[in-house]
């Protein structure tokens, strides 16, 4: 019978060493975080006094292919929900950064490294000839067709309303507007459109294409920070009417659910359509390959209207192009049938007909389960080359095979992974709904920590890419130089990828999984994501929430992590190992010290090894002053039997020098 030797791990710190270098690391935040209200509580949940502002919209846009231009009209009905007076209204105009006078190229550094480029990147930075971006605003006029005084500055555009707003009001006017929209292979974008010169069709990706409603709330007032590019949007909720003007053989994928599907569909396609809203296991084909190829090749001098709804939404967006083939699959979400659908040229097949409905699928269902249920009717993947962007209900993303249908198992996994990402924003920040200007990691680090767990659930053979300890390494121990905390404006980051998707993530995982454990994390998460469905979080509301569900201090936490560039870079530096003698005799008779006499120390007296063998513990008699006012006392003997021979080890840690 083999005897197991229990072992003790004791850990060694310097208090004299802490007392010197004391930094306040543990300590609570305190007044770094903002003082609790009756808006926002000290617990992270919405104040009995919360409140936000609502922008209605009915909107009618037209598109012209041959000119690559948008114009549309709109009547915004805004409803002020604040306890302010508002005398004026502010209005963003993203498509501005695209004007000549745009402030985005002042803060976007381009360097030539070579005295060689090639030719399309010098047409990038020295600017696309002949392209005249940014919104043309035609008028802007009241309930009653009277025009309304504005001012625009570069991104932004305040609406001089000529009575003021009480709490309560509802203010409607309309604009009209036009722009022409980017070439993305040429000038980039979040948005735009992509030409195929063998068949002389585009594919249109239509996002930021109408003047929005800026956010105005208790934190900031009005935000209204300019957009420069990066720091993406901060947007009110509202319901969207929305009719879309193409030409007639277009097939179109918006947010929001179609209203005139028996206008703009075939009959065979109809009946596919209602096929798809009970077919759970696979996708349903409502507009085949064979059907677009031969749009393709004729296209049509008329157009068609497609009329789209959306409620309780931050935004709309939409996709338009005789190229796609559409497929969809109903998914089964509590008490929601919503479809998971995929737009595409035949250009991604076979790759997106195979995996992008699927992922879909897999993505509202996991998001669903740590988070709220999906509360949309439709969730959509759309392809289009070189692209990963989304919107409720509707993202774009890139992964597109060779000209013969071959695919990578890179291409294969890239894909996926950005349909998983996108998809997964509809929670982050379409639902739970943060202010991306000014905390992208409120949106992108989250986001891609669930992207993450549910990659890991449905794609386990799937290579981990961001939300790991080890896929930071190399960024946590850079040069200090080019890190910034996660807490740090949009525009500010360096290192923007690592900074607010990858640190976040893994912060966030290491929380789950080392911090709180699963059970305490996984509640608090989803308490957190309840809580603020359809609202407007800051980063304090998560990290009380946080803290509030769990019962677990985590300010030391968010400081390192978020609020510094602390890093964790520790070297054992000694062990000692020791084992408890067999008996001993009492401290007073004791004639010998356990101690050994090692040799192989290191300059600092560190073992470098046990080649000398282990230190011996005399376990002596208890002193009665040890027992102060108590009458009972331990048994000593029982105490030496029980721990004969057991082996503890010393530990001593030291954090390493900075980088």
């Amino acid at each position: 019978m083999k005897r197991v030797i229990p072992l003790l791990v004791f850990l060694a710190a310097s208090f004299a060493a802490m007392a010197q270098n004391w930094q306040g690391k543990f300590e609570q935040l305190g007044t770094t975080l903002p003082t609790p209200n009756e808006y926002r509580t000290a617990s992270g949940a919405p104040g009995q006094a919360y409140w936000q502002q609502q922008a209605d919209y009915v909107i009618a846009v037209t598109l012209d292919d041959d000119k690559h231009a948008i114009s549309g009209t709109e009547t915004i009905t805004y409803t002020n929900n604040s306890p302010d007076p508002l005398s004026y209204l502010w209005i963003q105009l993203d498509q501005n950064m695209r004007a000549k006078d745009s402030n985005s190229p002042k803060v976007s550094g381009n360097s030539i490294k070579t005295n060689e480029m090639s030719a399309k990147s010098f047409h990038r930075i020295a600017g696309v000839e002949n392209y005249d971006g940014g919104f043309k605003i035609a008028s802007i006029t009241d309930a009653n067709g009277n025009p309304l005084p504005y001012i625009i500055n570069k991104t932004m555009m305040r609406v001089d309303i000529p009575v003021t707003m009480k709490t309560g009001d509802k203010y409607s006017f309309s604009i009209a507007w036009s722009y022409n929209v980017n070439d993305r292979m040429e000038l980039g974008g979040r948005s735009g459109y992509e030409f195929f010169p063998k068949d002389g069709n585009a594919l249109y990706t239509i996002a930021q294409f109408y003047p929005r409603m800026a956010v105005y709330n208790d934190v900031n007032g009005w935000q209204h920070k300019q957009f420069l590019g990066r720091g993406e949007f901060t947007l009110t909720f509202g319901n969207y009417d929305v009719s879309i003007t193409v030409p007639a053989d277009h097939v179109v994928g918006a947010t929001g659910s179609l209203q005139n599907p028996k206008d703009v569909l075939t009959k065979d396609q109809n009946k596919r359509f209602e096929e798809a809203k009970t077919s759970y296991d696979k996708p349903v084909i409502i507009v085949t390959q064979e059907e677009a190829i031969k749009r393709e090749q004729k296209p049509s001098s008329k157009t068609s209207t497609w009329h789209y709804k959306a409620t309780q939404v931050r935004d709309f967006a939409f996709a338009s192009s005789r190229k796609f083939i559409w497929d969809a699959q109903a998914v089964k979400i509590g008490d929601k049938t919503p479809l998971a659908m995929s737009y595409y040229p035949k250009e991604g097949n076979p790759l997106w007909e195979q995996e992008s409905t699927k992922a879909v699928v897999y993505t509202i269902l996991g998001y669903s389960k740590r988070t709220i249920d999906y509360p949309y009717p439709v969730a959509i993947s759309v392809h289009s080359a070189s692209i990963g962007m989304e919107y409720p209900m509707i993202c774009f993303n890139f992964g597109r095979p060779a000209d013969d249908g071959t695919y990578s198992d890179r291409t294969k996994w890239g894909m996926i992974g950005v349909i998983v990402h996108e998809v997964g924003h509809n929670f982050f920040p379409m639902i739970i709904n943060s202010d991306e200007r000014q905390w992208t990691w409120m949106d992108e680090g989250l986001n891609t920590f669930v992207q993450s767990l549910t990659q890991r659930e449905y794609y386990p053979e799937m290579p981990a890419r961001r939300g790991t300890a080890a896929s930071i390494v190399n960024y946590m121990k850079g040069n200090p130089d080019y890190i910034r905390p996660i807490m740090t404006n949009s525009e500010q980051v360096v290192q923007f990828g690592n900074n607010a998707y990858a640190k976040p993530a893994a912060a966030l995982n290491i929380l789950r999984e080392t911090v709180m454990g699963p059970e305490l994390f996984d509640y608090a998460f989803k308490e957190y994501a309840q809580r603020w469905a359809f609202k407007h979080p800051e980063p304090a509301d998560f990290f009380r929430t946080m803290e509030d569900a769990s019962a677990v201090d985590l300010d030391w936490f968010w400081n390192g992590w978020f609020y510094t560039t602390d890093y964790v870079d520790i070297e054992v530096s000694n062990v000692k190992w020791f084992k408890v003698a067999a008996d001993a005799k009492s401290f007073e008779n004791k004639t010998a010290t356990g101690k050994i006499d090692n040799k192989n120390v290191d300059e600092e007296g560190n073992n470098i090894d046990f080649t000398g063998g282990y230190e011996q513990i005399l376990l002596t008699d208890t002193k009665s002053n040890q027992y102060r006012e108590f009458r009972n006392t331990v048994d000593d003997n029982a105490i030496r039997q029980s721990n004969a021979n057991r082996n503890l080890y010393e530990i001593t840690f030291k954090i390493k020098e900075a980088w």
